[in-house]
């Protein structure tokens, strides 16, 4: 893995941190089902060509820094059952994720999600039971953090000072997202803690419709007033910078491909962007670099393990300049640069089925 190239970090902001990232956040087992031979209707079965089993939820973050080098811990609960296991071993052994923020409770079971993926979108069913522990006690202690990814719409529901607003007063730079809104409301007061927030990344829908406005651009340009980095995605039409310190916008393409499965997308922008801040990148550079590295997660299916590694990056860049697309060869000739000099390995991807270390052997 690429290692992140350290600059001295603005004044207040954490110096010699323990980690790059910190989230927080439910883990689910995700069950996803590709390639469906119909649609499912009432009193019918259909098969599917392709299955893959995944943690998923705030493990689609934790995967996607993970393999982009960044030092990340996870703070979440697992349960003691064997999805709760399989997503812990995975996480902290495969993926080299600190857990040492997280906790495994008896009788309490793993949420589960199962995923349908057909046409570049997903319909998905979920059960699960509230967790046994908030995420401000897992990390009462604080953590060491350069970086903290999180989500508006849990931080201003907390009627406590939440653990990344006590982070961002350490200097913690906060990178927020914030979820849908299913009631329809869009109530701009959950906008309130961007004044404590370093970076907001919302989907275009998301943007326009908290701000009132008409496109991505003016609700970017709305939203810059609150925060000192704005990043609206467009999804197939790319996304929209705006950094309200040096008044500079960005707006870039989104990179052609066939979009398999687009769980996590949006998870895999926010950490390439994280990473490009950490590296001190122009601001158009870390744009189309988190463009890039979504486009490669939606040509995978199940979320967290379709984040691309170093490797996938480096066999992207391969086959483009053996393409010839001059567009693009120029669009990413940066890449040449950060690359890292050695071949990664490749990337663990879902499968079908998954393993415990100490199964019953095979008969």
């Amino acid at each position: 893995m690429a290692s992140v190239h350290r600059q001295t970090p603005p004044t207040g902001a954490v110096v010699d941190a323990r980690f790059d990232v910190v989230l927080a956040g439910s883990v689910f087992f995700d069950i996803v089902f590709t390639d469906l031979h119909g649609v499912p209707s009432a009193g019918t079965e259909v098969w599917a060509e392709g299955m893959g089993s995944t943690p998923g939820g705030i493990a689609n973050l934790a995967v996607a820094a993970s393999r982009l080098g960044l030092t990340t811990s996870l703070a979440s609960v697992f349960g003691d059952d064997v999805y709760g296991r399989w997503c812990w071993e995975l996480l902290e052994e495969h993926e080299g994720i600190d857990l040492s923020h997280s906790r495994r409770f008896e009788n309490w079971h793993t949420a589960v999600t199962v995923s349908v993926a057909q046409n570049g979108d997903r319909s998905m069913i979920t059960h699960g039971h509230p967790s046994p522990i908030s995420s401000d006690a897992l990390l009462s202690d604080g953590v060491s953090s350069r970086t903290a990814l999180t989500e508006l719409g849990v931080m201003s529901s907390l009627e406590q000072e939440p653990w990344w607003l006590r982070a961002a007063k350490q200097g913690t730079r906060i990178f927020a997202d914030v979820g849908w809104d299913d009631t329809g409301a869009w109530d701009p007061a959950v906008l309130e803690p961007l004044s404590s927030c370093y970076a907001f990344l919302p989907n275009e829908r998301e943007a326009v419709e908290y701000t009132r406005t008409d496109s991505p651009l003016a609700a970017a340009r709305a939203l810059s007033a609150h925060v000192p980095l704005v990043v609206v995605t467009c999804g197939k039409d790319g996304a929209i910078g705006i950094d309200s310190a040096t008044g500079e916008e960005v707006r870039v393409p989104a990179v052609p491909v066939r979009a398999y499965d687009a769980t996590g997308a949006g998870d895999v922008f926010g950490a390439s962007f994280v990473l490009g801040t950490l590296r001190d990148w122009p601001l158009e550079q870390r744009l189309k670099f988190s463009a890039l590295c979504s486009a490669l997660a939606v040509q995978q299916f199940g979320g967290s393990l379709a984040a691309p590694g170093w490797g996938d990056i480096s066999d992207w860049w391969d086959a483009t300049r053996a393409s010839g697309d001059a567009d693009l060869i120029s669009r990413y000739g940066f890449l040449q640069d950060v690359l890292p000099p050695e071949r990664p390995g490749a990337v663990r991807r879902a499968e079908a089925t998954f393993r415990l270390i100490d199964h019953f052997p095979a008969t």
